[in-house]
């Protein structure tokens, strides 16, 4: 039945404090658990969705700030997580819903983050936090409540300088997100299948793809599946022999959390797929290492895109497209005409950005011309978000079907000739 009853939590707060690393700091209360955590503090836009940004690995060793002020409102149900549990470090909201009002919930949200350990902060000013971090960019944070508060931090007269000091301290001894090799420790351990479903359930696989997880998102292979696609999930520690072990149609990258820089079993075992020739589809972290793979470098975003309301401008097509992001990072290739992939004197041929951001022009796709590949930075998906760029999946299945029509072709041909 439907959660109709407030969280007994809501109307017990502790004094909480959020101190980032520059030295700002906000008063708040407690919301989830209360205790301390510490990790890059980053700001989503999104309206709605706030159990699939929860639940998404990408967010690992995150706190998320979420800029829509009323949060908890349809509390949490069973069927929009995007993981096995929720994934953030931290949350941050400024006015938490009293009571869950949805015909789908199952439990309230601030039960559930308190559940899982989750310390969070409520109360404070979103708005000026959001503010503060587009300016200065995304930064270490902790959130600090209860026995995690240094004595007099949070006397009613305001926190001691020395309680904050103590509190700066342990954000600043906390590693920054660049450098970072995150995707180990949110893939699956174990390999996993996903039949094709819907109309296709129970018949034979239009393809199989070998998705490497390095963060997936639930309704990433689900979307496969629903075309028709066998979806063989494999840890981030899979081995190209492995790959070629199951004789996919396809290579899928996920997204994930990390730095792209430290990526290089991922990058390695990419570049054996394409040296393959094997069609490859990589979004998010996979787009990352797609753009290494090819030669071309990485940076780190001020403050990244995390939202589901990014428009994005596919320039083969013309067309803008909402879509949703969640990224700190991005891939340095030149936009214009398609130009030589620099890894080993373009080894893959010729290679044009097929996407690119309208807020900052930060390189959103990327699309191989002599090889069957291709990526987007941003999640297509939609989970949480809008459907704008479902249709990249049906692009995957047609690439996969036009290689294996010509891979079929050739082989016709060359025992043709052998006769």
């Amino acid at each position: 039945m439907p959660v109709t009853s407030a969280s007994p939590r809501a109307g017990v707060r502790e004094n909480a404090l959020l101190v980032l690393e520059d030295g700002y700091v906000l008063r708040g209360s407690s919301y989830g658990a209360t205790g301390r955590t510490v990790g890059e503090i980053v700001f989503n836009t999104g309206m709605t969705g706030y159990q699939e940004t929860l639940t998404d690995p990408s967010y690992h060793r995150q706190i998320v700030v979420m800029t829509a002020p009323h949060i908890g409102n349809t509390g949490v149900n069973d069927e929009d997580a995007e993981s096995a549990g929720i994934r953030v470090a931290g949350f941050v909201v400024r006015d938490p819903a009293r009571r869950a009002s949805s015909w789908r919930c199952r439990r309230e949200l601030e039960d559930e983050l308190a559940d899982a350990g989750v310390v969070g902060i409520c109360r404070i000013d979103t708005r000026a936090l959001t503010r503060h971090l587009r300016d200065r960019g995304a930064m270490r944070a902790g959130i600090f409540s209860s026995d995690a508060l240094p004595a007099g931090a949070a006397d009613a007269a305001g926190p001691s300088r020395t309680a904050v000091d103590i509190c700066l301290e342990a954000v600043r001894a906390a590693p920054p997100m660049a450098g970072r090799a995150l995707a180990a420790e949110v893939s699956a351990r174990q390999r996993y299948v996903v039949e094709p479903s819907g109309r296709f359930e129970g018949c034979e696989p239009v393809a199989v793809v070998a998705a490497i997880d390095l963060g997936i998102k639930a309704r990433t292979p689900w979307q496969l599946a629903e075309r028709g696609v066998r979806v063989h999930v494999l840890p981030q520690t899979t081995t190209f022999e492995e790959v070629l072990a199951l004789h996919p149609d396809g290579v899928f990258f996920s997204n994930g959390p990390g730095d792209p820089g430290t990526a290089h079993s991922e990058v390695e075992l990419l570049r054996g797929v394409l040296d393959a020739r094997i069609p490859f589809f990589g979004i998010c972290l996979g787009n990352q290492i797609f753009g290494r793979a090819l030669g071309y470098g990485t940076y780190k975003l001020s403050y990244g895109h995390r939202g589901i309301n990014q428009p994005v401008l596919d320039r083969a097509a013309g067309r803008v497209e909402i879509t949703a992001h969640n990224h700190g990072f991005a891939v340095d290739a030149p936009i214009g005409e398609p130009s030589l992939a620099p890894y080993d004197g373009g080894r893959y041929g010729r290679v044009e950005v097929s996407h690119v951001g309208l807020n900052d022009h930060v390189v959103e796709g990327l699309r191989a011309l002599d090889v069957p590949a291709f990526s987007v930075q941003f999640h297509p998906e939609a989970a949480a978000g809008p459907h704008d760029g479902e249709h990249l999946f049906d692009r995957f299945v047609r690439l996969m079907a036009d290689h294996r029509h010509r891979r079929d072709g050739a082989a016709a041909r060359t025992i043709q000739e052998e006769r």
